[in-house]
């Protein structure tokens, strides 16, 4: 079985708290389709998420994130 990965990363405000940061990672690792969510210290700011295209897109990760911090981009499209 080949499953097909795409990723994006997703820009918030570079002052987010490390409780804001907790939260966006839990609501995107909740969406089904969601394989891995990643954020730094270094880059706070920024969660690269892969995910299955099949199953979700960026804009509904997009909207998961804006609904539960309420600022976000997407990153390179």
């Amino acid at each position: 079985m080949d499953i097909q990965l795409a990723d994006v990363t997703i820009h918030v405000d570079k002052n987010v708290s490390a409780e804001e940061r907790f939260g966006i990672e839990e609501v995107l690792r909740d969406i089904d389709g969601v394989v891995s969510v990643r954020n730094s210290i270094e880059a706070a700011h920024l969660f690269l998420v892969e995910y299955i295209p099949e199953k979700t897109n960026s804009h509904d990760l997009l909207n998961a994130v804006t609904g539960k911090y309420g600022h976000g981009e997407l990153v390179g499209l």
